[in-house]
């Protein structure tokens, strides 16, 4: 496997833990359809949250925030809509929300969640 697919899933594993420390739920990991991949989708008070989560190990290329561009925040919300479609969840509201780590020698890694992003 290669270290950029290491360093996403530690990520992943990372945001994961960060969301249920924040009384998250999660529902489904790295869901899949034809038209692309979720990292996450927790729920909490009622609100089911799509996470796209980023993971560098640095900050000398941007913050991992700025990988996000407005071409994939229309696909998360296609695939949103998708995971609800097929889903047993009857959500009432969803969100779209992006949780960056970064990863530093030395360092607890560092994660960001930023919510509402769409």
């Amino acid at each position: 496997m290669a270290q950029k697919d290491d360093v996403g899933r530690f990520g992943e594993d990372r945001a994961a833990v960060h969301l249920t420390e924040a009384g998250y739920t999660v529902l489904d990991r790295n869901w899949r359809c034809a038209q692309g991949e979720i990292d996450l989708i927790a729920a909490k008070d009622g609100v089911v949250v799509f996470v796209e989560v980023k993971t560098r190990s640095g900050t000398g290329f941007g913050h991992p925030f700025e990988a996000i561009t407005v071409a994939k925040l229309a696909r998360l919300r296609r695939l949103a809509g998708a995971w609800c479609e097929q889903s047993m969840v009857r959500a009432m509201r969803i969100r779209i929300d992006v949780i960056a780590v970064i990863l530093r020698p030395g360092q607890d890694p560092t994660v960001e969640q930023l919510e509402g992003v769409f």
